[in-house]
C-alpha cells in the first residue's frame, strides 16, 4: 500500500465500525454473523487440474456490516496460483441491494497487489443475481468485474445455476499479462442437491477464456488462453 493514502484508510475504517456500531445500537435488530462458501471445487483438465474457493463472511446490522471475502486457486500442486483477501464494509441502499466499499489485496500471482474496492451487490429482475465491481490499485491501474448467476429450482432440492463471470481492464498491466479492453470471460453451469439449505455439493461444467489484447499477451508468453473443466464442489452457509 506504498502509493495509497494510510490516512485515508485508517479514517475509513474508523467510519466504518462507527457506522456498524450506530447500526447496533438500543433499537436495532440483534447483531448478525454469517458465513458462506459459494463456491468450494475441484476443477478437473486435461493434466492441469485445479481447486477454487471463494468465500465470505459479514458481522453487523440489516443496514451496516463488515465482513471479508476470499477468492482465489490453487494448481494441482496445491500452490496458489491466485489468492486474493478483500475487507468490506457493506450498506444497504435499496431493498435486496447492497454496496460495499474496502480494500483487496492480492497475494498471487506475482507481484502482488492492493487495490480500492467498490461494488454493488443484489438481486436484479427475474432473480438473476448480480455484483458489479471496480478496482483501482496501488499503481493506479483500473480494472472492473461483473459476475451474474441466476438459480433454477427444478424440484425443492435439485437447483441448476448458469454463472457468468466477466473481468474488463482499463489499462494493460503487462506484468500480469493483462491487456487493455475485456479481459477474461467465465462461463459455468452448475447443477446442486441440497441436502439441507446449509449444504449442497454440485457439479458442472465451466468455460473459461482469455480475451482481446490478454489473449494475445497470454500467446505470446506461450500461456494457455482457454479451457474446459469438469468442476466437482460444494456450496455451504450458515
Amino acid at each position: 500500500m506504498s502509493r495509497l493514502d494510510c490516512g485515508a484508510v485508517a479514517i475509513a475504517l474508523l467510519a466504518m465500525g462507527q457506522a456498524c456500531a450506530t447500526d447496533m445500537g438500543m433499537g436495532s435488530p440483534p447483531l448478525i454473523l454469517s458465513f458462506s462458501a459459494d463456491r468450494a471445487e475441484a476443477r478437473l483438465r486435461d493434466g492441469d487440474d485445479a481447486f477454487v474457493w471463494d468465500a465470505e463472511g459479514w458481522i453487523g446490522g440489516d443496514l451496516n456490516k463488515v465482513g471479508f471475502r476470499t477468492r482465489g486457486e490453487t494448481d494441482d500442486n496445491g500452490s496458489a496460483e491466485e489468492a486474493e483477501l478483500q475487507l468490506l464494509f457493506s450498506r444497504a441502499i435499496l431493498p435486496f441491494w447492497d454496496l460495499h466499499a474496502g480494500l483487496r489485496h492480492d497475494l498471487r500471482p506475482n507481484p502482488s497487489k492492493t487495490y480500492a474496492v467498490l461494488s454493488v451487490e443484489g438481486t436484479a429482475p427475474y432473480r438473476v443475481e448480480v455484483e458489479a465491481s471496480a478496482f483501482v490499485s496501488e499503481d493506479g491501474d483500473a480494472s472492473a468485474e461483473l459476475e451474474l448467476e441466476y438459480d433454477l429450482r427444478l424440484t425443492q432440492q435439485w437447483i441448476l445455476q448458469p454463472r457468468v463471470d466477466f473481468d474488463f481492464a482499463f489499462s494493460q498491466v503487462s506484468e500480469l499479462d493483462v491487456g487493455k479492453g475485456p479481459s477474461e470471460l467465465e462461463t459455468g453451469l452448475r447443477l446442486r442437491y441440497e441436502f439441507t439449505k446449509q449444504f449442497a455439493p454440485y457439479l458442472g461444467v465451466v468455460y473459461e477464456t482469455a480475451l482481446g489484447d490478454t489473449r494475445d499477451l497470454r500467446k505470446d508468453a506461450g500461456e494457455d488462453h482457454s479451457s474446459w473443466s469438469l468442476v466437482l464442489g460444494l456450496k455451504a452457509w450458515f
